[in-house]
C-alpha cells in the first residue's frame, strides 16, 4: 500500500512568515512615502519633476536589487539574498532619516529600492519553492499579506506622526530599521530553498530540508522530481537561457504580467493619495486618514486572496480583477472631472484598492513565481521582476507631470484602457496553474 504524502503545515507556515517579512519591508517603503510627500515637498522645494523622480527613484533601486537577487538566488542561495536585502532595509531607512539634501535623500531611497527589489524577488521565490503544490498559492499570498500588513502599519504610524513638527518625516523613515532588523534575525532560523540545494549539488541538504516540510513520501518524491527537472541542465545558466526558445513563451507572460500590474494604475492611487485628495480641496489630515482607509481595505482583501487563490485559481482572479479596474477607472475619472464630493471618490477608490488586492496584487507575483523551469527560476523571475519595476517607475514618475498638464483625472482614462488591453491578454495567453507542482508546470 502506497503511503500519502503529507506535509508539517505549521513549519510550512512558519518559514513562510519568515520569508514573507521581507514582503513587510516592501510594503513599508513602498507607502512611507505617502505620508512624507507633503513634507517633503515643502523641505526640498519639490517640482512635479522632482516629486515624480523622488517617488520613482525607489523603482530605480529595485531594478538594481532584482538583477542583483537574480545571481544571488542561483549562485548563492535565495537564503543569502534576503539577508543582504534586510541589511540595506536597514541601512538605507536610517539614511533617508538623517537626510539633509534632496540628493542624498534619492541615494538612500535609490538604496531602499535594491533592498525593495531584492525582497520583492526572493521571498514569493523562495515561498514558492519550499510549499507543496496544494497550499502553494495560499503560501506565496503570504508575502503579499505581509506586504499590505507594512503600507497598512506605515500609514497609521506617519498619521500620528503628522502633528509633530516638520521633521516628522525623518520618525517615518527611520522608524524602518526596526522590522529590518527583525527580519534579519528571523533569517537565521530559515532554511535554504530545497530546489536550489538540488541545483547546487547539495542532495542530503536538500533531502533534510524536504524531511522538515513533509513525511518520507513527499520528501522522496518531490526530491525525486526535482532531480529529474535538473536532469542534463547542470551547467550554470546565463540571461541567454532565459530567452531559449523553449522557454521564451513562459518569459513572455512573466514579463507581461509584470509591467501589467504596474502600469494598470493602481500605484498611483498609494503613492499619490494625498495628491488626488488635495485636487478636491481635502486637508493633510483627511489625506493621510484616507491612507489609513486604504490600508485597511487592502489587508482585508489580501486576506480573501489568501483565501481563494487555491480555490478560484488564478486567471479567473486576474479576469476579475483587470476588467473590475477598467469599469472603476472610468468612474473614477469621471468624478475627479466634476469635482465630485470627497467620500464618493473615497469609495470609488477604496473599490479598486480592495479589487487590486485579491486579484492582480497578490496573483502576479504567484504566477511569476511558479511559472519557471526549475532551472532558470531565479534569473527568469529577476527578469520579470525588473520589468515589474521599470513599470513601476514609469508610472509614478509620469502621473504628477500628467496630472500637472491634464488634469488628475486625465490619467485614469488611459489606466482604464491598459486593463482592458491585459484582460485580454490573460484571457487568450494565461493558462491556470493551481494544484500542480512546480515540476508539473515545466511540461504545460
Amino acid at each position: 500500500m502506497t503511503q500519502t504524502a503529507l506535509y508539517n503545515n505549521k513549519y510550512i507556515l512558519g518559514i513562510s512568515f519568515i520569508s514573507a517579512l521581507g514582503g513587510y519591508l516592501f510594503g513599508f517603503d513602498f507607502a512611507v512615502i505617502t505620508g512624507a510627500l507633503p513634507f517633503l515637498r515643502t523641505v526640498f522645494g519639490l517640482s512635479a519633476w522632482w516629486e515624480g523622480f523622488l517617488t520613482g527613484s525607489l523603482a530605480l533601486g529595485c531594478i538594481v536589487g532584482t538583477l542583483i537577487a537574480g545571481n544571488i538566488a542561483d549562485r548563492l542561495g535565495r537564503r543569502p539574498g534576503l539577508m543582504f536585502a534586510a541589511i540595506i532595509f536597514a541601512f538605507s531607512s536610517l539614511g533617508m532619516a538623517f537626510a539633509d539634501t534632496l540628493s542624498v535623500f534619492v541615494a538612500f531611497r535609490f538604496m531602499a529600492g535594491i533592498g525593495v527589489g531584492m525582497a520583492s524577488m526572493l521571498s514569493p521565490l523562495y515561498i514558492a519553492e519550499i510549499s507543496p503544490a496544494t497550499v502553494r498559492g495560499r503560501n506565496v499570498a503570504i508575502n503579499q499579506l505581509t506586504i499590505v500588513i507594512g503600507i497598512l502599519v506605515t500609514n497609521i504610524i506617519n498619521y500620528n506622526l503628522a502633528d509633530n513638527g516638520p521633521d516628522a518625516w525623518r520618525w517615518m523613515f527611520g522608524l524602518g530599521a526596526i522590522p529590518a532588523i527583525l527580519f534579519l534575525v528571523g533569517l537565521i532560523w530559515l532554511p535554504e530553498s530545497p530546489r536550489y540545494l538540488v541545483k547546487a549539488g547539495k542532495l542530503e541538504k536538500a533531502q533534510s530540508v524536504l524531511n522538515k516540510i513533509g513525511n518520507v513520501t513527499f520528501a522522496n518524491n518531490t526530491l525525486a522530481d526535482i532531480k529529474t527537472s535538473f536532469t542534463g541542465n547542470t551547467q550554470k545558466q546565463s540571461y541567454a537561457a532565459v530567452f531559449a526558445k523553449n522557454v521564451r513563451p513562459a518569459v513572455i507572460i512573466g514579463i507581461t504580467l509584470a509591467v501589467f500590474q504596474q502600469l494598470c494604475g493602481i500605484n498611483v492611487v498609494f503613492n499619490y493619495t494625498s495628491t488626488i485628495f488635495a485636487a478636491l480641496g481635502a486637508s493633510l489630515n483627511e489625506q493621510l486618514f484616507e491612507t489609513v482607509a486604504i490600508g485597511i481595505v487592502n489587508l482585508i482583501f489580501a486576506l480573501v486572496a489568501m483565501w481563494q487563490v487555491d480555490k478560484l485559481g488564478r486567471k479567473p482572479l486576474m479576469l476579475f480583477g483587470s476588467g473590475a479596474l477598467a469599469v472603476l477607472y472610468i468612474v473614477l475619472a469621471l468624478l475627479l472631472k466634476n469635482q465630485a464630493a470627497t467620500i464618493y471618490v473615497s469609495v470609488v477608490v477604496l473599490a479598486a484598492i480592495s479589487v487590486y488586492s485579491m486579484s492582480l496584487a497578490p496573483v502576479t507575483w504567484v504566477l511569476i513565481s511558479e511559472i519557471f523551469p526549475n532551472k532558470i527560476r531565479g534569473l527568469a523571475s529577476s527578469v520579470a521582476v525588473v520589468s515589474l519595476w521599470a513599470a513601476y517607475f514609469i508610472l509614478v514618475f509620469t502621473f504628477p507631470i500628467l496630472a500637472e498638464q491634464i488634469g488628475t483625472y486625465g490619467p485614469f482614462w488611459l489606466y482604464a484602457a491598459i486593463c482592458i488591453l491585459g484582460y485580454l491578454f490573460i484571457k487568450i495567453k494565461v493558462k491556470e496553474t493551481k494544484g500542480k507542482t512546480l515540476e508539473e508546470l515545466e511540461t504545460m
